[in-house]
């Protein structure tokens, strides 16, 4: 299939397919000496993983790795999702305490008698001009 047709069944942009060729996440097919270099299914699953791995939250950079470790032991991959796993963990606890101190604003909001002033930009003006 032609780099178009990629595109198409990875549902990216043949820019998107130039990027990750000159990342070196996909392998890019010699051009013959007339017409076009011809794809075959593996970049195809190549960037549908790619685009799986990222909606999951990982990098370029970390995919890049674990397209590599994923050609040797496991153990390498287990290393780098625990990694990622930690990160996650991490993003939702600060998650939850923004959520949080957004339900004591919105709560002081709702119960606030004053028009002149809002508990919301109240707490978030600079200490100085409270």
């Amino acid at each position: 299939m032609k780099i178009s047709d990629l595109a198409k069944a990875a549902n990216v942009n043949v820019e998107t397919i130039r990027y990750y060729e000159r990342r070196g996440l996909i392998t890019q097919p010699l051009k013959p000496e007339q017409g076009y270099r011809e794809y075959s299914k593996i970049p195809l699953e190549r960037i549908q993983f790619i685009k799986r791995a990222q909606e999951l939250g990982f990098t370029l950079e970390e995919i890049a790795n674990l397209l590599l470790l994923g050609e040797g032991h496991c153990l390498s991959v287990q290393e780098i999702a625990e990694h990622k796993l930690a990160s996650v963990r991490a993003k939702i606890a600060d998650l939850n305490r923004l959520e949080s101190v957004l339900d004591n604003l919105v709560t002081q909001c709702k119960c606030n008698p004053s028009e002149s002033s809002c508990p919301i930009v109240e707490t978030l003006l600079p200490n100085d001009r409270k």
